[in-house]
């Protein structure tokens, strides 16, 4: 299991589209884009990686209220063990009528070589 499996699966999950990198053909009122930002060995034992920490950002795309949406998102990664690095709105985008927040989040995966 990687962070992009996982949150593929948590998010449809929770009944919203989704795809990594970009949405392709034509969005639904609400849906949600994973991008991949870091994967990084930050725990070691004896100088070896012990595991990854790889972390994403979901990018939830609302055209009506999207506190709910947010909410429930947040709710379901603290509840599935991830760590929220950040979250905020970034804007409305007036030529598509879609609000845009942004949630990053990490967890860690057992590393094998």
């Amino acid at each position: 299991m990687n962070i992009l499996q996982e949150l593929t699966e948590l998010i449809t999950g929770l009944g919203l589209a989704v795809e990594t990198g970009v949405f392709s053909g034509e969005a639904p009122v609400e849906y949600a884009v994973i991008t991949p930002l870091t994967d990084s060995f930050e725990l070691f034992g004896d100088n070896r990686p012990e595991y990854e920490t790889q972390e994403a950002r979901l990018s939830l795309f609302s055209k009506g209220n999207y506190i709910t949406i947010k909410n429930s998102v947040l709710r379901a990664l603290v509840a599935a063990g991830f760590t929220v690095t950040d979250h905020r709105y970034i804007e409305h985008e007036d030529d598509t009528g879609y609000h845009h927040y942004a949630i990053d989040a990490a967890k860690p995966y057992a590393w094998e070589e």
